[in-house]
């Protein structure tokens, strides 16, 4: 059976790398909470965005769509799922909404655990909230299509003790003032991960669990630009960074950093939106035009047209192409990569 220990991080022992995107967050974060206390009506606004894009990209993650209409009214005006994955979609924003009104009252407790994902399943027929009876494992598909097994997780019958000595395991660590919460979390949530706790639904929870621990401790940048989201836009290197870091997980050698790494730097880009968003949403009384350049020059990383779309919701894609174009023509900003991974930049 794998036990849990998180003595590592007392070490200090980081690559420059984390510690630069950890103090980059901090800075951030200071910003989003001067700003959050002069303008509320903003981050209502934004929060209210987020909340419909976290249940899509979660949820996309795993295959599991229906039409934009559907996902707003599912998620803003509460309406009944029609289908299998519009009942998926239903129960996440269920989970979603109790983590947004109710973190404070929530823990990494079993119970809270269980309970979360009973809710996220409450609209499908199986439902949710009790770990796996039979083992599983995790596939992936190669290049020519065959499939693989990637990974075996935690067997069902070892499942339960295994969750209780992570719980126990998290809580001890996170009550050491030698650890920084922040670099626990994603530790935590890899562990969780490689355990596959459940039959149905382990990758959406591992997102509700992420969130849930990032604003137990503060980051709460989640609630208004959708860390679900960002994952969905770079999945490939979340899995690249996952299967890294579970490699050799079973015999508690495995390395935690490309996990860390990647789940950080997720939520330096969530702030890093915010900053650009909040700068998009204030322009509200410019024009159109004005406010998808500002977006584009206040980027701090080159942006898609569908990050900005995402930011600038009321203004249609056709739109912001025609002034893509226009600052591409006019110099004022450089095309970086190719088709669906084109991104754009202001020339400096």
């Amino acid at each position: 059976m794998r036990y849990f220990s998180y003595s590592f991080l007392e070490q200090g022992m980081l690559p420059a790398g984390l510690v630069n995107i950890v103090g980059a967050i901090a800075e951030l974060r200071t910003r989003e909470a001067e700003r959050h206390d002069n303008y509320p009506d903003v981050f209502t606004r934004l929060e209210n965005i987020a909340k419909v894009q976290s249940v899509r990209g979660s949820n996309a993650i795993e295959g599991i769509v229906t039409s934009e209409a559907r996902i707003n009214q599912i998620v803003i005006q509460n309406a009944a799922p029609l289908n299998h994955d519009e009942a998926e979609i239903a129960g996440y924003s269920a989970a979603l909404n109790l983590i947004h009104t109710g973190f404070e009252t929530l823990d990494i407790r079993e119970q809270d655990i269980l309970r979360l994902h009973e809710i996220m399943l409450s609209f499908t027929p199986n439902g949710g909230g009790r770990y796996k009876d039979s083992d599983n494992v995790i596939m992936e598909v190669g290049a020519d299509g065959r499939r693989s097994v990637r990974f075996v997780p935690t067997p069902a019958d070892e499942t339960a003790e295994t969750m209780k000595q992570l719980t126990l395991a998290f809580m001890e660590a996170r009550d050491n003032s030698a650890i920084n919460r922040l670099l626990l979390i994603p530790c935590f949530i890899l562990d969780f991960l490689c355990i596959h706790p459940f039959s149905d639904g382990n990758g959406r929870m591992s997102r509700l669990l992420s969130l849930l621990l990032l604003y137990k401790n503060g980051f709460d940048s989640g609630k208004y630009i959708s860390f679900e989201a960002q994952i969905n836009d770079t999945k490939g290197l979340y899995y690249q960074a996952l299967k890294d870091s579970s490699t050799n997980w079973h015999s508690a050698a495995n390395n935690y950093f490309p996990f860390m790494s990647n789940f950080l730097v997720t939520l330096l880009k969530c702030y890093k939106e915010l900053d650009t968003h909040f700068a998009a949403i204030q322009s509200g009384k410019v024009s159109k035009r004005q406010r998808i350049e500002t977006t584009i020059l206040n980027s701090l990383l080159p942006i898609s047209k569908r990050e900005i779309c995402r930011i600038l919701p009321d203004v249609s894609p056709t739109t912001v192409e025609k002034v893509l174009a226009d600052m591409l023509r006019s110099g004022a900003i450089e095309k970086i990569g190719t088709a669906r991974n084109t991104k754009y930049a202001a020339k400096r």
